[in-house]
């Protein structure tokens, strides 16, 4: 009779000293106003496949490019059911709901990332840190393997990783760019219906 309570303050202790290893852990990390505790916080979210959690550590610009991504693809959708005809209006959503849908812009970071490979590309190589090289507001981790990645310091002291900025910047103008595709081609459908 006595043994379910013993099994569960056994597992209530064990999940006690296993959070409390994770924040000691984390503890020990440099702070994430330093090039080196951002990288590690990155290394982690890799190791512990949580790729979400890197938005957080990429630079402003990365970060609103992805925002514009979900907000330039929620208003291309929205025109295209409107006004497009079913079998444009089936082939364009289906490429462009999942970022339209997203909630946030770490998620559509998430979904370009599983896309493009984004994750294979850091777990190459992020092994310890070598040394840092700061100038200004850039700095470059070097880890103990010779991979170099470029971060630059943001308003508020964290330091972003910038290496998925230009493909996320590059992504956020096509994004508007089909977005004034896609209001002048609806503007045509709605004048041709309104016609019939």
């Amino acid at each position: 009779m006595r043994r379910g309570p013993l099994v569960l303050f056994a597992v209530a202790a064990g999940l006690a000293i296993w959070a409390g290893q994770k924040l000691t852990a984390r503890r020990q990390f440099p702070p994430d106003t330093t090039p080196e505790g951002a990288y590690a916080r990155i290394a982690l979210s890799v190791a512990e496949r949580q790729f979400r959690e890197i938005f957080a550590y990429l630079e402003t610009e990365a970060q609103w490019a992805a925002y514009t991504i979900r907000d330039m693809r929620k208003r291309a959708c929205t025109r295209v059911r409107e006004s497009y005809p079913p079998a444009e209006r089936a082939r364009l959503l289906e490429a462009w709901q999942g970022e339209a849908d997203a909630p946030d812009g770490a998620d559509v970071f998430v979904l370009l990332a599983a896309a493009r490979k984004w994750p294979a590309r850091l777990e190459r190589d992020l092994s310890g840190v070598g040394h840092v090289d700061i100038e200004g507001q850039r700095a470059t981790v070097i880890t103990a393997r010779g991979t170099r990645y470029p971060f630059r310091r943001r308003q508020n002291g964290i330091w972003g990783l910038t290496i998925f900025t230009a493909e996320l910047a590059a992504e956020a103008e096509r994004a508007s760019r089909d977005l004034e595709v896609v209001e002048r081609d609806a503007a045509d459908y709605d004048r041709v219906n309104a016609a019939k």
